[in-house]
């Protein structure tokens, strides 16, 4: 068990999928958890249940306006007066507006992915860095995809594979220009996760049987996995891996 006790900490997406499962491995580890959430409070809170209240804050914000994303961060910063770590983990994927799709569709999608997976990253992290270096210091982490390194399979999800390369530049990017300023970044890319995202978009290739069987060890990766990792992430106690971008993807995708 890694400890984090004394820790604040920052994830956005709390409320599903990997999000949720780190706010309960953060929270289990000891940390203060700040969980964002979109529209689904009680998914946030099932996430928190069991971490008492003085350690949790759930905090409501629609990463599709500025306004929001900026007082999401100004919020987080007040309730202990200090964040040592931002775990970047709220994205979309929506399932149209590939290369055949129409002007106005590829458009709408191209807007909402880069301002939802991009722009409201870029702003928090943006305020994250700004805090690190008045603090001493901080983590950055952000989860990025597979997808970031080897495309997607469903050209459909263009948008959101451009988005995820994104953010791994803008991590990498704060990695390499403020490590002597003792902030740390690291980035983590999932391959096929347990999550309703996933799932979804297994039935745009033929279905899970068939995504399992290109799978190398046959099995989904649990969101409990990159759970597990970014708590050690959150840690600190592997500083020179700052900068790097972990695969977990059970050895389908070796670099």
């Amino acid at each position: 068990m890694h400890d984090l006790n004394g820790k604040t900490l920052l994830v956005t997406g709390a409320s599903k999928g990997i999000g949720a499962a780190i706010a309960t491995a953060l929270g289990a580890a000891g940390a203060r958890v700040i969980a964002h959430y979109g529209g689904d409070r009680a998914g946030a809170e099932a996430a928190l249940a069991e971490v008492p209240p003085e350690r949790k804050l759930l905090l409501q914000a629609d990463l599709h306006d500025p306004r929001a994303v900026e007082s999401l961060w100004a919020r987080a910063q007040a309730w202990q007066g200090r964040i040592d770590g931002f775990i970047n983990n709220a994205a979309i994927m929506r399932w149209h507006g590939g290369m055949a799709a129409d002007d106005g569709a590829w458009d709408e999608v191209w807007e909402e992915t880069l301002n939802v997976n991009v722009l409201a990253p870029a702003r928090l992290i943006r305020r994250a860095v700004a805090h690190f270096q008045a603090s001493g210091g901080g983590v950055l982490i952000s989860i990025s995809s597979w997808a970031a390194q080897r495309g997607v399979t469903n050209p459909d999800t263009l948008a959101y594979a451009a988005s995820k390369a994104a953010v791994r530049s803008m991590t990498q990017t704060v990695a390499r220009a403020y490590a002597k300023q003792g902030i740390l970044a690291y980035i983590v890319a999932p391959g096929v996760v347990r999550t309703q995202m996933s799932e979804v978009f297994a039935q745009t290739q033929g279905g899970e049987e068939a995504v399992t069987a290109q799978l190398a060890m046959g099995e989904w990766v649990p969101p409990g996995d990159i759970a597990e990792l970014v708590t050690f992430l959150a840690s600190g106690r592997c500083r020179h891996l700052s900068g790097a971008t972990l695969d977990v993807n059970g050895a389908s995708y070796v670099r």
